[in-house]
């Protein structure tokens, strides 16, 4: 039966611990021809939007996968995990709003079950660690080409948890948007899609008191100037070229910045 070569995999884990490893393992034990990509194991820890963003802009830049992830404050509650089918690959985590950009950015929710089949776990299920027991498990079997409606339950498309939606406000010759990530390189990632920028050019003023300039790469500023661009993702972003738009700014996710043209 068919399924996938490849499962991706992101949580707020770490790698100092065994948690990978052992949730590793899990797959390997059940799927030892599936090849795992390890997207991120540093989202920060319970950053449930984070994660989701971080999964939403890389799976579908993956081959067709199943993609398991793992940020779960909620761990042994009443939260469900689930198993969605998509277009373009399959996910796997609990539902608290954690898989949802991504499943969009896969062409949508085409079904979605509750992981409610005992025979899919791992042994006993840990209270504390549904990673290893149960999420990697059913990824597992998923990838190895079992139906993804064995998984459990069918589960209203329409009933799974969803993040709020980001502030974007866009007028004429400025835009307002949530900060949705900061990197390691302290480039400041907005909401606002790329084409916000098309209202903007030249000299810019960044929460009103920071001068900028609209560019396409980091050179276009001088060393140490402010830079904003449309990144990688698609998305307006600020950066420092050779610093860190962050600490300038100080802001972190979900703090709102404005971007406006300077007025002469």
């Amino acid at each position: 039966m068919a399924g996938y070569g490849w499962i991706s995999f992101t949580t707020d884990y770490g790698t100092f611990d065994g948690f990978v490893a052992a949730c590793h393992g899990s797959i390997a034990r059940i799927a030892p021809d599936v090849r795992v990509i390890d997207v991120t194991h540093h989202v920060p820890p319970a950053d449930v939007a984070r994660g989701a963003a971080v999964l939403a802009q890389t799976a579908p830049h993956l081959p067709p996968s199943v993609h398991l992830a793992v940020v779960d404050p909620g761990v042994g509650t009443a939260r469900r995990g689930v198993a969605i089918g998509t277009p373009h690959g399959a996910l796997v985590g609990p539902d608290n709003g954690l898989l949802i950009w991504a499943a969009e950015a896969l062409g949508g929710v085409e079904s979605a079950y509750e992981l409610t089949n005992k025979d899919w776990f791992l042994g006993d299920v840990s209270r504390t660690f549904h990673g290893r027991d149960v999420f990697s498990p059913a990824a597992a079997r998923i990838a190895a080409g079992a139906p993804i409606a064995d998984a459990g339950a069918a589960v209203d498309p329409g009933s799974l948890i969803r993040l709020p939606a980001p502030v974007v406000s866009v007028g004429d010759g400025w835009l307002e948007a949530e900060v949705m990530t900061v990197d390691r390189f302290g480039n400041v990632q907005l909401a606002a899609e790329g084409e916000a920028l098309r209202g903007l050019s030249g000299d810019l003023i960044v929460n009103g008191t920071v001068n900028a300039r609209r560019g396409t790469t980091f050179a276009d500023v001088g060393q140490g100037d402010l830079l904003v661009f449309e990144d990688s993702a698609g998305r307006v972003a600020i950066a420092v070229n050779n610093g860190r738009a962050v600490v300038v700014l100080s802001v972190r996710p979900g703090d709102v910045v404005r971007v406006a043209a300077r007025q002469a």
